[in-house]
C-alpha cells in the first residue's frame, strides 16, 4: 500500500491580520509548517497553532525563511551566510520553545518561499541553512525539492532528506517549479489538483506544463493553505487519496 504525507503551511496570522483558515486546513494534513516569525506570524498564533496540530496529532515543523514581513518572505535577500544560519537557528529555536509549551515539539524543518527556492541554487545560502540545522539538531529532517543543491548539501553533511512536491502548483519538462510569475502556475481547479496529486501518489510521476511526463518519488505532498478554496482542496485530496488506498501519514 502506497503511503504519503500531506503538509501546509499554517501560523502565518499577524496580530488582528489573519490568514488562511489553519484549524480546517489542519484537519486534512499530516504535517504542519509553522511560521516562526521572520516572514509571517506572532507568538500567540505560532503557539495556538502548535496546539492545535498537536490536538489533531499534525506533526509540527520549523517554517523558517528571509526576515520579510513586509513581502512576506517571497522577495530573495543576499544575506551574508553566516546572518543567514544564526536567523535559521534564531527561528528554528523560538518554534521549539512555542511548541513545547504547547505540548508538542518540532519534527523537521521546510524553509519558506524565497528562501526555499533560493537554496535550491544557491550553494552559500543552502550551505548556512544545512549548517543551522546542524547546530540545532542534527536529527531534524529537511523538506527539499529533488535533485539540488540544498538536497546534496544536506545528504552529505549527514542530513536526513525528505522530497516534497506541490498539489497545487504545475512542474516545467525539467521537474522545477513553474514561477509564480508565469501563467499556469498555480493550479485552482480542485478536480486537477486531486488528479496532480494521486498521480504523483500513486504512480510517482508528474505530468510537466507543457504535457510531458517526468518521474517524481515525493513523500510529502504541500496543499498551499492560501489558494483560493484551500480547505476543501485539501479535503478533497485526502479524500481522494484514501479511496485510492493510499496511507496519509507523517513522515516525522
Amino acid at each position: 500500500m502506497a503511503a504519503i504525507d500531506l503538509n501546509s503551511d499554517v501560523g502565518e496570522s499577524f496580530g488582528h491580520w489573519t490568514f488562511g483558515d489553519d484549524a480546517r486546513i489542519i484537519e486534512s494534513v499530516s504535517s504542519v509548517n509553522v511560521a516562526c516569525g521572520f516572514h509571517a506570524g506572532d507568538p500567540s498564533g505560532i503557539r495556538a497553532t502548535c496546539a492545535a496540530a498537536a490536538a489533531a496529532g499534525a506533526s509540527v515543523g520549523a517554517h523558517p525563511g528571509y526576515r520579510d514581513l513586509a513581502g512576506f518572505g517571497r522577495r530573495f535577500i543576499d544575506v551574508d551566510p553566516v546572518e543567514l544560519t544564526n536567523d535559521v537557528v534564531y527561528q528554528i529555536g523560538a518554534l521549539q520553545g512555542l511548541a513545547r509549551a504547547a505540548g508538542t515539539s518540532v519534527r523537521y524543518v521546510k524553509p519558506h518561499g524565497a528562501l526555499y527556492n533560493a537554496i535550491a541554487v544557491h550553494e552559500r545560502q543552502a550551505r548556512a541553512v544545512v549548517q543551522a540545522v546542524l547546530e540545532v539538531d542534527d536529527s531534524l529532517p529537511l523538506l527539499v525539492l529533488p535533485d539540488t543543491v540544498i538536497e546534496e548539501q544536506a545528504r552529505s553533511a549527514g542530513l536526513r532528506t525528505v522530497v516534497e512536491a506541490f498539489a497545487d502548483r504545475a512542474y516545467t519538462p525539467d521537474g522545477a517549479l513553474v514561477s509564480r510569475r508565469e501563467p499556469g502556475a498555480v493550479l485552482h481547479c480542485e478536480s486537477d489538483v486531486v488528479d496532480h496529486v494521486l498521480r504523483m501518489a500513486t504512480e510517482g510521476e508528474v505530468v510537466a506544463i507543457d504535457g510531458s511526463r517526468i518521474r517524481f518519488a515525493a513523500e510529502s505532498i504541500c496543499v498551499h493553505g492560501d489558494t483560493p478554496g484551500a480547505v476543501a482542496m485539501a479535503a478533497a485530496v485526502r479524500r481522494a487519496l484514501v479511496s485510492a488506498g493510499v496511507t496519509v501519514g507523517a513522515f516525522a
